[in-house]
């Protein structure tokens, strides 16, 4: 007997379902660390389904509690938002303990986003998460808003390749690089992060940034200045997962693009330039439900574009003669 053809709305979850580094995403949406918390707390906000998404990155983890940064830590300019959280986190080990037995990993992926001073400190942060039920591991090289580690780490290729190199050693996991926008070659980067052990990449990170209070004549952010956000970033974004994506295609590496994704046309201009799956983050603060239009919106251009699979998009940009 011949199989009946999959319905309609099966065929069309089907063409945004997919695998990246071996996990299953329902959609190739990610929801990015630090604008979802620990994962438990977003899924309260009524309507919201981790079906929705492919994964969830928690928030950035270090081996021992921080309180963060002074206040102001969140301001917001114009088509974006600084922030300098400066990695506030209750540790590893609580993480593992306290907060992923409270996940659903029947209904989603889950990265731990792992940071570091050290690269002692990001191995064992590593090697607490390598011994929980976490999927995958984002290693934070990138985070503009701290006084060590950070982009100490994320604009020299050398110290990339060491930090990713000292995670590798730690777990057999999925390791996920963060790449810093603030470099002079994101993909000379790349290229060594990947001969050191990456898996993949998350592209890009915040843009440093700051803010002035005209009146006190001081900077808004406590920490005078913070990584800058949302769809003012995104014409950068996507120019660094196309410089990305051409040492990437070359190893099968896939990359996370993410850089003010609010639409679907935003998403799929990610998909063009060379990413596997795309990141919604600032988006979530002022729409956090925008993940479900923006996956009806990713089926109707497959739709219209006569595609199958959200796959068939990934890098088929065609660049102008110049």
């Amino acid at each position: 007997m011949r199989e009946s053809p999959p319905s309609v709305n099966e065929a069309a979850a089907d063409a945004l379902r997919m695998r990246f580094l071996g996990m299953d995403f329902n959609t190739p949406l990610v929801l990015l660390s630090g604008c979802v918390g620990f994962g438990e707390e977003y899924t309260r906000v009524k309507g919201f389904s981790n079906r929705d998404v492919g994964a969830v990155c928690l928030k950035g983890t270090t081996l021992a509690p921080r309180l963060g940064n002074a206040p102001h830590r969140v301001a917001e300019t114009w088509m974006g938002m600084l922030n300098s959280i400066g990695l506030q986190n209750p540790g590893a080990r609580a993480v593992v303990d306290e907060y992923l037995p409270k996940l659903d990993f029947s209904e989603t992926r889950f990265i731990a986003n792992v940071s570091g001073s050290t690269f002692e400190e990001y191995a064992e942060v590593v090697r607490i998460f390598d011994d929980s039920p976490i999927d995958a591991m984002e290693i934070n090289i990138s985070c503009p808003n701290v006084k060590e580690g950070g982009v100490q780490f994320g604009n020299f290729p050398d110290m990339s390749a060491r930090v990713v190199e000292a995670c590798r050693a730690a777990t057999k996991k999925p390791l996920i690089t963060k790449l810093s926008p603030n470099q002079t070659d994101i993909a000379e980067n790349a290229r060594r992060c990947l001969e050191a052990g990456s898996d993949g990449f998350a592209v890009i990170n915040t843009i440093s940034g700051m803010s002035i209070d005209i009146e006190k004549r001081r900077p808004v952010i406590g920490h005078n200045q913070g990584g800058l956000s949302g769809p003012a970033i995104k014409p950068i974004a996507l120019l660094k997962v196309h410089e990305v994506y051409q040492v990437c295609r070359k190893h099968s590496a896939p990359i996370i693009g993410q850089g003010g994704i609010v639409t679907a046309g935003d998403a799929v201009e990610f998909l063009l330039a060379g990413a596997s799956a795309v990141g919604v983050g600032t988006a979530l603060f002022y729409e956090p439900l925008a993940c479900q239009s923006i996956n009806t919106g990713l089926r109707d251009y497959l739709v219209r574009h006569k595609h199958s699979h959200v796959s068939e998009l990934v890098g088929k940009l065609t660049l102008n003669a110049c």
